[in-house]
């Protein structure tokens, strides 16, 4: 087994779509970014690849058996070992997965340039290990975009945009007609003579139709619009809001 040593790794938990792990160059001073003193390297198939990058569903047993203890991080003066982690590659994209004991990729990070060029040459002289797995088409939805929806998106806008699709979920739970039809004259106002006469279904079409494209301005103002008075969402709106400002102003001093 091919081992990696003095691996800087930026974790994301949770995430289901490998577009919400982002690249190096996106990654921020304030994320906790971590030092594997050791870690396992697997080239594995594409399909087995795009699984582990792309969803949240059982890791191969014969692939965990094969990583089982095998990485370690350093804390202070410990060395703590870690049960499930593995820096996988299909030869054309990398990712970094921890299960935190589980059997699926619960945490997920990219790697740094350097890390990825010396992966690239060391799978050169290396054969593609095949695991089984039980294929599934993976299903997206409104809380879970498809990656053409997102396709040349920033980090930030790629937030927002789930921030969006959020406040839309929750919209289509409790809103009634009139706050619909409202809803979507704010994006669309030219339609309003239309959208007057057309009824829930229509309306909801419509305006989802209308923002899962791309991101602009307008897609910002709805949003900022639609998470007023939620708490939660007003929260993580701010936290981008915070990073947008930092950014500026390192640019600034720079």
């Amino acid at each position: 087994m091919q081992l990696l040593h003095d691996v800087w790794v930026n974790w994301f938990e949770g995430e289901e779509n490998g577009y919400n792990v982002p690249y190096f160059h996106e990654w921020r001073r304030q994320d906790k970014i971590e030092l594997l003193d050791q870690i396992p390297l697997l080239y594995i198939e594409e399909s087995l690849y795009h699984y582990i990058e792309n969803d949240m569903q059982d890791i191969p047993k014969s692939l965990l058996d094969n990583i089982y203890r095998q990485s370690y991080m350093r804390r202070g003066m410990e060395r703590k070992v870690i049960d499930y982690a593995c820096v996988v590659t299909d030869g054309n994209d990398i990712i970094a997965f921890d299960t935190i004991g589980y059997q699926i990729p619960i945490r997920k990070s990219r790697l740094i340039p350097r890390q990825e060029r010396n992966i690239y040459d060391m799978i050169k002289s290396l054969k593609v290990k095949r695991f089984p797995i039980v294929q599934h088409k993976k299903e997206y939805h409104l809380l879970s975009m498809s990656p053409d929806l997102v396709i040349g998106l920033t980090r930030r806008e790629r937030q927002l945009k789930q921030l969006l699709m959020m406040a839309l979920d929750q919209l289509r739970t409790t809103a009634h007609l009139d706050e619909l039809r409202y809803w979507l004259t704010e994006w669309d106002p030219k339609q309003y003579s239309k959208i007057r006469f057309m009824n829930e279904a229509e309306v909801w079409n419509q305006l989802y139709q209308g923002v899962q494209l791309g991101w602009s301005k307008a897609h910002e103002d709805l949003c900022q619009k639609l998470i007023k008075g939620h708490p939660f969402l007003e929260k993580l709106w701010e936290v981008e809001d915070v990073q947008q400002t930092s950014r500026r102003n390192q640019k600034i001093r720079e």
